[in-house]
């Protein structure tokens, strides 16, 4: 991974549908670990919301570390939609390819067996080099996860973890970015 081929996607995490899901305040936790991994290192982030008129909106915790956190429409890097799949979203690709020369993308967020497999197998269709972040994406059961991950990888993407994306996008020790995020591993 690399941060300047690096977008972050963060699918669904919303306030009806993560309290049902596995180990939801650790989910928000990772992906707040990766939302301010992005901004430090300038890497795009693009935030989904499926059906948000019923199931609410992104976690408030980590839609407050999102910069440009309003609707696409306006401006902002939040995307509304009612496919499983974010691909197909009104203004997702175009966030996706207004980010010259970002081919990769980091997805987070939920289900693992439902939104987050549909849209990463569209994405590797689309020709993306995607990487599914194994601690920072749920599934109501634990079951779904693990099989959804299998289909995940068995589709072309690779599984990776929070510390591995941090790592990799900073690629060395020793400089002003890797003593501030270093200093978030607890």
């Amino acid at each position: 991974m690399d941060a300047t081929r690096s977008s972050l996607l963060i699918i669904d995490v919303q306030e009806k549908l993560y309290p049902a899901c596995q180990e939801p305040e650790q989910i928000i936790e990772n992906c707040r670990f990766l939302v301010k991994c992005a901004n430090r290192l300038g890497v795009p982030v693009i935030v989904t919301e499926q059906y948000p008129k019923g199931l609410g909106h992104t976690a408030p915790e980590i839609l407050e570390l999102v910069e440009k956190p309003a609707d696409v429409a306006d401006g902002g890097n939040v995307i509304a939609k009612v496919a499983f799949s974010a691909v197909p979203a009104d203004g997702f690709i175009d966030k996706i390819e207004e980010n010259t020369g970002r081919d990769q993308v980091v997805v987070i967020g939920m289900e693992t067996h439902v939104c987050v497999l549909q849209t990463v197998m569209e994405l590797i269709e689309r020709g993306r080099e995607v990487y599914v972040v194994s601690d920072a994406v749920t599934s109501r059961s634990q079951h779904d996860k693990i099989f959804g991950l299998e289909r995940i990888r068995d589709a072309g993407a690779k599984i990776v973890t929070r510390e591995s994306v941090m790592f990799e996008w900073l690629r060395v020790a020793g400089t002003p970015e890797f003593k501030e995020l270093s200093a978030l591993i607890k």
